[in-house]
């Protein structure tokens, strides 16, 4: 009778422990939901090697969070580690590169560089008195334009020695997953068992009481940032290794992942709480949602909108169970009714969170697996610009005559989300993925690592640098840039002054178009280039950019954009004296550069097809499925569509 009592009491014992972990950790408790509603509706999601796959991709969030949680631990805020992070990797390629430097001094010249980094953002709060928003706001603009600086704009091959922590240990550990937990627990340890981590406790509970009680605030507050710069060093390290190269542009947006996975994991923004498992946690919690909305063939544009509820669901979880454990069971029957109904409340809310995710991501899932012949994976560099719009176009219309199960994903112009992207479409088995590289350099790991899977690669409207590919279907930017030469200088009688306006540094794209048009101009050596400046192939930065332009330069006769979307800003810029004393030659044919040509606002742009790309890339990624034989390069043509000839041009 005792015996059985004491297994009741035993088992019961197991289950509130359970039960209290959970309470007391609303991150891994949705974390737990999104796992299960994520293998409940992908059978894709749950293996060894998709799950190896999400670790990868937490890695680079999760370094940068650890470091961001002793700041935010402390009261403050880090908008500068995204930054800091391609800054440190570029120095490291560069001077290992260019420069010649030993690789291992090189590594020690990034370290140094995340952690001036942050001694600088230190310096300028402690002892300048800036708010920290103000001084790592301006550390992400400083560190971002000496990257673009040091590297002019260009990916830099990273040492290969370096490049092996992209790699695996014994063919199936990733390194960056074992420098993500080696750096997790260094973290933890620093919080819980060091003198400085206890003082960010301090700190960010109340600085004025420790200030009062004798701990120097100010220099703990340099240790805590250069810190964070640290950290964010090794995470660009990382990052680039996984790239293979450095990317000026690279993590771009990825402090506000770090911060959001530091608050996921529980930490208060108004500081004194925070620990490195949560943070990890929450890293975790961003990457299943990526990974699984891609398994799952969830729109690019739903994804951003599941990412944002389900992070503020978690979040909100989390504080409704902060609640419902503030108070103690009270020694009387009403107070322990008290605080097991704000139990129950907690339970009650993680039941309609996990009905909530499961609901619409079964509504969001496409569920066409069962009818398609064939899945493919598209993913396109961005969906924020008309032209690659296009592209998934005619992409959907052929794979919907063709039977074949299309999945689009939208990188936004990041070469690591790409990545992820991608090695996401290899984790499902698809037939054959059809990549718009970001950066031709960037996108060759994910890709031979399709290779090594044997899922067919076709390539559409950029390269891939240093790996296979079984088809590209692309037009010639180069030669585009130089019909563009051609077409504004006759339209200018061969002489004038003209400004250049550059798409996103770095990418392959603005490089070539820019590349072409330089060697057209070459014919007209009565044309002279007064400015280059980069409007990152945006429309209000191109309106933005040619208006600053015309101050320096108000009789610039010309202007050549490379894409129609700076084109239109340009053209905006210039009011009346678009296509009258100023032409304006764009590229792309999108269907708003076409009516701007036909109505005379530009003289002309160089035009692509783009629907066409889509289309043929499409049928190209079914018949290597099939395994037939493709061509390496399927061209398609480009022309100069101009008033004269721009309703004849079908896109």
């Amino acid at each position: 009778m005792a015996t059985d009592t004491l297994k009741s009491g035993a088992g019961a014992s197991g289950a509130g422990g359970l039960r209290r972990i959970l309470l007391d950790n609303g991150a891994l408790t949705a974390l737990i939901v999104l796992v299960v509603a994520m293998s409940a509706l992908s059978g894709d999601f749950l293996t060894a090697d998709n799950l190896l796959n999400i670790g990868v991709q937490a890695a680079v969030t999760a370094i940068l969070a650890f470091g961001v949680t002793f700041v935010i631990v402390s009261a403050g805020i880090d908008l500068s580690v995204g930054s800091v992070a391609a800054l440190s990797a570029t120095v490291l390629a560069w001077s290992a590169t260019s420069e010649g430097v030993p690789v291992w001094i090189a590594v020690l010249l990034a370290v140094a560089t995340g952690l001036a980094c942050g001694f600088v953002n230190g310096v300028l709060i402690s002892y300048g008195k800036l708010p920290p928003f103000i001084a790592t706001l301006a550390m992400l603009s400083i560190a971002r334009g000496l990257s673009l600086v040091i590297s002019q704009g260009s990916p830099i091959p990273f040492p290969e020695s370096v490049a092996h922590l992209g790699d695996t240990l014994g063919g199936w550990l990733p390194v960056p997953v074992l420098v993500m937990v080696v750096l997790g627990l260094i973290t933890a340890l620093i919080l819980g068992r060091t003198y400085i981590g206890r003082s960010m406790y301090a700190i960010g509970g109340n600085e004025e009481a420790a200030r009062l009680s004798g701990l120097k605030v100010k220099k703990q507050k340099l240790a805590i940032y250069a810190l964070s710069g640290l950290f964010a060093a090794a995470a660009g390290i990382v990052l680039a290794s996984r790239l293979s190269s450095a990317q000026p542009q690279a993590a771009q947006g990825y402090e506000l992942d770090a911060i959001a996975a530091v608050v996921i994991g529980g930490a208060s923004l108004a500081g004194g709480v925070g620990k490195a498992s949560g943070t990890l946690i929450g890293a975790l919690i961003l990457a299943v949602l990526r990974n699984g909305l891609n398994l799952l063939s969830v729109s690019a544009f739903w994804q951003q909108v599941v990412i944002g509820v389900v992070i503020a669901l978690a979040v909100l979880l989390d504080t409704v169970r902060r609640k419902a454990g503030a108070t103690p069971a009270a020694a009387s029957p009403a107070g322990g009714g008290g605080n097991r109904g704000k139990q129950a409340l907690t339970y009650l809310l993680a039941a309609v969170v996990a009905v909530a995710v499961v609901a619409s991501l079964s509504f969001l899932h496409n569920g066409s697996d069962a009818a398609a012949k064939r899945k493919v994976g598209l993913s396109l560099s961005t969906l924020n610009n008309p032209f690659f719009v296009q592209i998934r176009q005619g992409a959907e219309q052929e794979a919907k005559k063709l039977g074949v199960d299309l999945t689009v994903t939208d990188a936004q112009n990041d070469a690591s989300q790409q990545a992820n992207q991608l090695q996401n479409f290899t984790s499902s088995g698809l037939s054959t993925i059809v990549v718009n590289p970001v950066d031709s350099d960037a996108a060759g790991p994910s890709v031979r690592s399709a290779n090594k899977a044997d899922i067919p690669v076709v390539a559409v409207d950029r390269g891939v640098n240093k790996a296979r590919i079984d088809a590209l279907v692309a037009s010639d930017n180069v030669e585009g840039g130089r019909m563009a030469a051609r077409a504004l200088g006759e339209k200018l009688g061969g002489k004038g002054s003209i400004v250049i306006l550059q798409g996103q540094a770095g990418t392959s794209a603005s490089r070539e178009r820019g590349q072409g048009f330089a060697e057209g101009l070459k014919e007209f050596p009565g044309i002279e280039v007064v400015a280059k400046q980069p409007a990152d192939f945006d429309r209000t930065k191109g309106l933005d950019v040619m208006t600053n332009l015309l101050q320096a330069h108000p009789d610039v006769q010309g202007v050549f954009a490379e894409n129609d979307e700076m084109a239109l800003g340009a053209a905006k810029a210039l009011g009346s004296r678009a296509g009258k004393d100023v032409q304006v030659v764009g590229f792309d044919g999108t269907p708003d550069g076409l009516k701007a040509v036909e109505a005379g606002t530009l003289y002309a742009s160089v035009a692509q097809q783009p629907t066409e790309l889509g289309r043929i890339a499409v049928r190209n990624a079914l018949d290597a499925a099939e395994g037939k034989d493709l061509k390496d390069l399927v061209k398609v043509p480009v022309k100069v569509v101009t008033k004269e000839n721009v309703g004849s041009f079908g896109g």
